[in-house]
């Protein structure tokens, strides 16, 4: 069976996200023999729509995006490829058996700069086509420093190319509540997050820790695991696990924050791709986004916690995991 599932970058406030996520940063599926990660098998080859628009032809669109898929491939812990296919008619979207990136007039979608889905093989998690529309109601730009007012195509290219790759809206960000409801992002550890910076800035082309250990951890190079460790254990308030927590694990070393979440009942968690060495650990509420826009799941995420410190820290091993830590948090 095939399932269609799409995932929104937004402006300031992210569409649903109808593909759960089952385990660390990356998209999942249940099937009858239990939870399946969702990732391509072998080359990912895409297409670019020859439909351009105002002051961004196909052939920009096309190296643009080719720098943005250079972003992801150049990891050197992960073993995913890219190719590109060619130019196509064809506009985002379709099933066609071709991924494909274009520009599409969506002017009712006015909190959301660009969209990518996905067309899933549902008995093996196999990824079988992914699509990546830019919402050309937005002003857009392919500058090399960026441009004033209008938002910058490539960074929000590797954004998506990261959904289009397997991956999830991380949490590493903080953001504030605006005018008419709308947050606007203050800072960000990932270009993952899910609300994008605004217009002019560049700063999503460069992936950081959070991004990097989560291809890797999806697609593994050879040494990849061997080389870093992991955090896990349980969040908990007055002896009960909580489900939907953010846990951030900080290298003070080398500065890198990876985060993840409680993804049960139990209040379990897991973080991986870790450099060995000692790390701070704090658990937040997810309340600097929308909660759909991590996951979908039932019980609801449970937000009405205040953010803690693990009291110690927590060394983690080459090759190897912490061991189970408990962190204890308060009600608001």
């Amino acid at each position: 069976m095939r399932r269609r599932a799409s995932m929104a970058l937004a402006l300031v406030l992210v569409a649903t996200q109808t593909v759960p996520l089952a385990a660390y940063l990356k998209f999942g599926v249940r099937v009858s023999s239990g939870d399946v990660t969702l990732k391509w098998k072998g080359t990912v080859r895409y297409f670019v729509s020859d439909t351009g628009v105002p002051d961004i032809s196909p052939a920009a669109l096309q190296s643009t995006a080719a720098r943005a898929f250079s972003a992801w491939e150049a990891v050197p812990t992960a073993s995913i490829a890219y190719q590109f296919g060619g130019f196509t008619s064809a506009l985002p979207g379709a099933d066609d058996g071709r991924s494909t990136l274009g520009f599409l007039a969506e002017p009712e979608l006015d909190r959301v700069l660009a969209s990518t889905s996905f067309l899933i093989d549902m008995s093996t998690g196999e990824m079988l086509e992914s699509d990546i529309f830019f919402n050309s109601a937005f002003p857009w730009s392919v500058a090399p420093a960026g441009e004033t007012g209008r938002y910058d195509l490539e960074s929000i290219a590797v954004h998506e190319i990261g959904h289009l790759s397997g991956l999830g809206h991380s949490a590493i960000g903080e953001s504030e509540v605006g005018e008419g409801g709308r947050r606007r992002v203050l800072a960000t550890e990932a270009v993952m997050f899910p609300i994008a910076f605004g217009a002019g800035n560049t700063a999503g082309r460069a992936l950081r820790a959070d991004d990097i250990a989560g291809i890797s951890d999806l697609y593994s190079d050879a040494g990849f695991q061997d080389d870093t460790g992991s955090i896990s254990g349980r969040v908990t308030r007055n002896g009960q696990g909580v489900f939907g927590a953010h846990i951030v694990a900080f290298n003070p070393a080398t500065g890198a924050l990876i985060g993840n979440f409680s993804l049960d009942t139990q209040g379990r968690f897991s973080i991986a791709g870790l450099t060995p060495g000692l790390h701070i650990v704090r658990v937040e509420p997810l309340d600097d986004a929308d909660i759909e826009s991590f996951f979908e799941a039932e019980p609801p995420a449970d937000i009405d916690f205040r953010a803690v410190f693990y009291d110690r820290l927590v060394g983690v091993p080459r090759g190897g995991d912490s061991g189970a830590i408990e962190i204890k948090v308060a009600g608001k």
